[in-house]
């Protein structure tokens, strides 16, 4: 059996009480991730392979939705049935990474905003040695472990804050919870771990007074606060995610996109962004949205699982959802592309103009007022203001056909199945019913009746009255 030179030990079984909610801690988001997605995602960086995930409340649904963001990785998932203390759910870990040994890195689901660099002092802290980990300094200590050292500066011991002494808990470094740890020495010591202690738990934090017993201190690594403290509620995965935004927007930034105003502009992890885009104020995209250089995004739109071309203007308050916009496009202010729109380049979709399951080709437009749901447009095509596809009958969706350079007056009604050929016109307030052939005018309002003189006769005999 090949054996793997390091692995790593992410703790996700919490269930999270004081977020009041039905949903297990580690799958609440930020930044359009699921907590546990952040440490896990750090692990498989440092090369850590397998990653055992020990799952808890809702264990079925995390492991669900973590394979799903990280498809072919090597994630192996372990439940803690009970919860018996951070020991015990390390030790629920020891089968899953039965083929691995070196260093195991030990990690926890609800803390996100763990940086790189953090993390590599500690691995490197570690080399050699049974035992590394992040220590922190709060400027309030309350709740944490201290960290117990000998009078040669040594780390004893880690004492939990109930198990504390008076003296004890006046020490102001803290144990951040992260490890890096000798696989053979955390399996062999980690068995001796007994729950005779205030909380009835078994400590993973015991395992440094044995680092000490064994005459090699651990290896106590300052790290930012910030970094280290876990989301335990709704405010702080508040905080969280802004912190993971503005570090997300300044690399976008950094790497060449525009923002007016990065703190108000929200972005998932996952988004790519090109160069000389311009993001306004307001602006959310997510779920694996593509913003091709030169774009512009105007205040206040959503983007979510769209694709924007080169060059495209979105003026401000545009909605797209699962949408595929053409280069040099413009969209906007206030329309809304709904799935399966997919707009060709250079057309122009305006104000309050919602498409649904539609393609457009190039240059062809639809600029005020206007549904189009379930259709094919060509090329150069003009759809005037207030025209819709009556599209669903009650039962069935049907489609909508316009050949290249079609006409489309305002007002217009085109009830689906129908096809409008190529360069035909549809006058105003039409409501097409048939096929139009190709260079055909299609008109159906009733003729124009104009009585001359009808309102002063009106006002004439009004006043006879």
């Amino acid at each position: 059996m090949e054996r793997k030179p390091r692995s790593a030990i992410v703790l996700a079984a919490g269930k999270g009480t004081r977020m009041k909610s039905t949903l297990s801690k580690v799958l609440h988001e930020a930044n359009g991730r699921p907590l546990a997605w952040y440490p896990i995602r750090q692990a498989l960086a440092m090369g850590c392979d397998p990653v055992a995930v020990v799952v808890g409340h809702q264990g079925g649904e995390v492991r669900d939705r973590l394979e799903s963001l990280f498809p072919g990785a090597p994630l192996r998932f372990v439940v803690q049935e009970q919860q018996l203390g951070t020991g015990h759910a390390v030790r629920c870990a020891r089968e899953a990474l039965s083929d691995a040994d070196g260093r195991v890195l030990i990690l926890y689901g609800d803390v996100p905003l763990l940086t790189e660099p953090t993390l590599a002092r500690l691995v490197e802290a570690g080399q050699g040695r049974n035992l590394a980990f992040l220590s922190m300094t709060p400027d309030d200590p309350t709740g944490y472990g201290r960290v117990i050292r000998d009078e040669a500066g040594g780390v004893r011991a880690i004492v939990e804050q109930k198990d504390a002494s008076p003296e004890e808990r006046a020490v102001r470094e803290c144990n951040a919870g992260l490890y890096d740890v000798d696989a053979g020495f955390l399996w062999r010591e980690l068995e001796k771990v007994d729950d005779k202690n205030a909380q009835g738990e078994i400590y993973l934090t015991d395992l440094v007074a044995a680092a000490h017993r064994a005459g090699e201190a651990a290896v106590a690594v300052q790290a930012p606060v910030g970094e280290v403290s876990g989301v335990n509620d709704r405010a702080e995965l508040a905080a969280a995610a802004k912190e993971l935004r503005r570090r997300l927007a300044l690399a976008h930034m950094r790497a060449g996109v525009g923002m007016i105003d990065p703190d108000t502009v929200y972005l998932d992890e996952d988004v790519t962004i090109e160069a000389d885009v311009v993001l306004e104020p307001n602006v959310r995209i997510g779920k694996g949205s593509f913003v091709g250089a030169g774009a512009v995004i105007g205040q206040g739109s959503v983007i979510t699982g769209s694709r924007v071309g080169a060059g495209v203007v979105v003026k401000p308050y545009s909605v797209f959802e699962d949408a595929v916009v053409g280069e040099r496009a413009i969209v906007g202010p206030f329309a809304r592309l709904r799935p399966g729109t997919e707009l060709g380049p250079e057309v122009h979709i305006g104000n309050f103009v919602e498409t649904k399951k539609t393609r457009m080709g190039r240059g062809s437009k639809a600029n005020h007022l206007t549904y189009l749901g379930d259709a094919v447009i060509g090329e150069r095509c003009n759809v005037g203001a207030g025209t819709i596809t009556c599209n669903y009958d009650g039962v069935n969706k049907s489609v909508t056909e316009l050949g290249d350079g079609v006409f489309i007056g305002s007002d217009t009604q085109l009830v689906a199945p129908v096809r409008v050929g190529d360069g035909a016109y549809v006058g105003a307030g039409t409501t097409v019913t048939d096929d139009v052939p190709a260079g055909a005018l299609a008109i159906s309002r009733p003729k124009q009746v104009t009585k001359e003189g009808w309102v002063e006769r009106r006002r004439a005999a009004k006043k006879s009255d």
